[in-house]
């Protein structure tokens, strides 16, 4: 038997590929779906930040803006 197929039965016997934190063991598929899934929320944390960011620095000028829709659209509304 290949030495790579040894390899994999053995992990996947022994689980031995990874840890959850609660000390389970976990497959080397496992392994991978997390780092994926860490990069994600990673990912989402960062958009969040960006999108509070950009809602409380520009939300006295979001009104100002849309007054000013309003005003015009008011105009072209009684022609």
């Amino acid at each position: 038997m290949p030495k790579y197929v040894q390899l994999f039965f053995r992990q996947m016997a022994a689980g031995k590929a990874g840890v959850s934190a609660s000390g389970a063991a976990m497959s080397k598929y496992d392994v991978e779906v997390e780092a994926r899934l860490q990069v994600l929320e990673k990912a989402v944390k960062e958009l969040e930040c960006k999108c509070e960011e950009k809602a409380s620095s520009g939300g006295g000028d979001t009104q100002a803006q849309l007054d000013e829709l309003i005003a015009k659209l008011g105009r072209k509304m009684s022609l």
